[in-house]
């Protein structure tokens, strides 16, 4: 009895090894999605795959085949788009190497929500891809460019924006979950960075684009797309766009230049940079503090008047610098306040915070309270190292002839 009871346990362990391959997929069977575009036209959505030819990607000599083939399909649903592929393409789509969703801009401003529930609901949708909105162009012809540098343009894209975002600001990566829970939130809407082309994607989508020294149609990553609900409304300029990154604690590198005298301008390097928001209510009036502390080192000085020896030069520059972010963090919030009424930096999810009773009573209508918010920006800014020299070697310069 007790051998087999022992064999009943051993059967059991091995059949619980085997029921882990029930929904495997051969290589040969599927084709590697690695980005995604949606737009609308009409009452359907199309739907467009940038697939890899696993060939191309690791061949070591040139080859007339590029490295991605882009598919569109069209359905009344996102989910008929993607069965109405199985038409066009040999393999069925395998998502969970895909890098890039982009919306194209007429289903931003008419509203994502829709197709956001399909990647989020369907269990092949992995949740790290990043999210953006193509600019003044569908998100198919997004795709449809090839890229030099990096063969597969979807994971170029994705690269990008996390070096964008690290080094220059403007940008902001946002993945599926950030995204729904700032259209659900009461005092949080959302964002996403903007996508668009140099030239057409008639151009891009040719071999010859990544053949050229220059590449005549190149995919840029710039600038803040500003939403309410699900809904894309407008976009934030670059100052702006680092503004609201500033304000939202996410500059970890960008370069600020400003003018120093008549003949030049001095940029520095932005090596940190921190955000403390503090919520006030008086008299059923909220009131938002922002505290930044910015840590930079100069990186390029063209005017030949500024001693950097000096710490008055120093303290000169850093005053400068404070009042120019000052400037565009408050350019960032008075747009949002007066132009798209759309409170992206989550100042009611901090009012939340220092008031329940006053947030329970508003956060139905937080648009029209979020209008007249008052607001204070403190930046301070410390300049931490001026180089392996002080002077302009243009001083030496003109002063020897």
């Amino acid at each position: 009895m007790k051998r087999l009871s022992k064999y009943v346990v051993i059967g059991c362990l091995i059949s619980l090894l085997l029921t882990g391959c029930w929904s495997k997929k051969e290589l040969d069977q599927i084709a590697l999605v690695t980005g995604i575009g949606i737009d609308k036209k009409g009452d359907e959505y199309n739907y467009t795959v940038q697939i890899i030819n696993p060939g191309e990607v690791t061949a070591k000599q040139m080859t007339t085949r590029t490295a991605v083939s882009t598919y569109t399909s069209t359905g009344r649903s996102i989910f008929e788009a993607i069965r109405e592929m199985t038409k066009i393409t040999p393999r069925m789509g395998y998502y969970s190497h895909t890098r890039k969703v982009v919306f194209g801009e007429e289903l931003a401003k008419e509203g994502i929500g829709k197709a956001l529930d399909l990647l989020a609901r369907d269990h092949e949708f992995r949740t790290d891809f990043h999210i953006a909105v193509a600019k003044d162009i569908e998100a198919a012809d997004i795709l449809k460019v090839l890229t030099p540098l990096e063969k597969v343009p979807a994971n170029k894209m994705y690269t990008s924006m996390q070096i964008s975002e690290d080094n220059w600001a403007p940008t902001k990566t946002v993945k599926i979950q950030e995204l729904i829970n700032s259209i659900i939130s009461k005092g949080k809407e959302p964002v996403l960075t903007g996508v668009y082309l140099t030239s057409t994607a008639d151009i891009g989508s040719h071999v010859q684009n990544v053949e050229q020294v220059a590449s005549p149609a190149n995919v840029i990553i710039d600038n803040i797309g500003v939403f309410k609900g699900d809904k894309l409304i407008g976009w934030l300029n670059t100052p702006q766009s680092k503004g609201f990154n500033y304000i939202t604690n996410n500059v970890s590198g960008t370069a600020e230049y400003m003018p120093c005298g008549e003949d030049g301008n001095v940029t520095v390097e932005v090596i940190n940079s921190e955000s403390k928001i503090k919520a006030t209510v008086n008299n059923n009036q909220p009131h938002i503090t922002i505290n930044v502390k910015v840590k930079g080192d100069i990186d390029d000085v063209q005017c030949k008047e500024l001693d950097l020896s000096k710490e008055k030069s120093l303290n000169t520059v850093e005053r400068k610098l404070e009042k120019r972010l000052n400037s565009a963090m408050e350019e960032a919030i008075n747009i949002t306040q007066t132009e798209f009424n759309s409170d992206i930096f989550g100042f009611g999810e901090y009012v939340h915070r220092a008031d329940k009773t006053y947030w329970k009573s508003v956060k139905d209508n937080w648009d029209a309270e979020y209008k007249n918010l008052t607001f204070q920006v403190n930046t301070n800014v410390n300049i931490v190292r001026t180089g392996t020299i002080t002077d302009s070697f243009q001083k030496e310069v003109e002063e020897g002839s």
